[in-house]
């Protein structure tokens, strides 16, 4: 390869990487091209076009109730994507992939497992945002970081959807993912059906969760369908101690 495609290839990464971070009149704009030189390749300027018409058609620039950016589609170039829960019937759950997706996925399966067993069409992961609420948690599935299970069953504003042995379970999970996820049904308004990211952008601990999970799913002996002790006094008192900090908040 001759250094001078090795140039623009490089001019075009970089160029790429820029545009994201700079409004396009800034990026576009030089002494050299007002000299009457463009000093911008092609592939440069195809590049900042495609961003900026992604960031139309996905990004709205609105955070969702936790603090992460709501997008206006799934499954089409954003950071939202329908992704598989392996072990449920589920077809898939439309959720932001990575950690937030690692750590949704789990939720659902626990729930699965141990809560109430889940049909296809159970869980309802990304929807738009012009169908939520901006300022209530479900504004949350619009950013793709939160999931509703079994909406139908757990209607919001109602409370008493779980038996005692289930809320001991969904109370367990919680305090095993450490509080970066927080339940509907503490809310003031509750909505029982509701699991959130209750993290901002960024935060580490949801990364350190994320990366026990999947350390988890390489052992036998853990993760979401593995037996758990959830009545052992560890346990126990670690659920107890995360719902006296989630339950007030509005």
């Amino acid at each position: 390869m001759s250094r001078r495609t090795v140039l623009a290839r490089a001019a075009v990464i970089t160029g790429a990487a820029i545009a994201v971070s700079l409004p396009a009149s800034q990026f576009l704009t030089g002494r050299a091209h007002a000299a009457g030189q463009d000093p911008i390749p092609a592939e440069v300027r195809e590049a900042v076009r495609r961003a900026q018409e992604r960031q139309k058609r996905v990004l709205t620039g609105t955070p969702s109730h936790n603090g992460w950016e709501m997008e206006r589609v799934a499954d089409d170039g954003g950071s939202i994507f329908t992704r598989p829960v392996p072990g449920t019937p589920l077809a898939g759950v439309a959720v932001r992939m990575g950690d937030v997706e690692t750590v949704l996925v789990h939720v659902i399966r626990r729930f699965h497992y141990e809560v109430e067993e889940l049909r296809r069409g159970d869980v309802v992961g990304w929807r738009s945002p012009g169908t939520v609420r901006k300022g209530l948690p479900e504004s949350n599935q619009a950013s793709g970081t939160a999931v509703q299970i079994r909406p139908g069953h757990y209607p919001s504003g109602a409370r008493g959807g779980f038996t005692p042995l289930q809320l001991v379970v969904i109370r367990d999970i919680l305090a095993e993912l450490r509080g970066v996820v927080r339940w509907g049904g503490d809310d003031r308004k509750p909505d029982e059906a509701l699991f959130s990211i209750d993290v901002k952008p960024g935060d580490a601990r949801l990364a350190t969760v994320a990366a026990t999970l999947r350390a988890w799913s390489e052992s036998p002996a853990h993760g979401a369908g593995t037996p758990v002790d959830i009545t052992s006094p560890e346990r126990r008192e670690a659920a107890k101690s995360l719902r006296s900090r989630q339950s007030p908040a509005a």
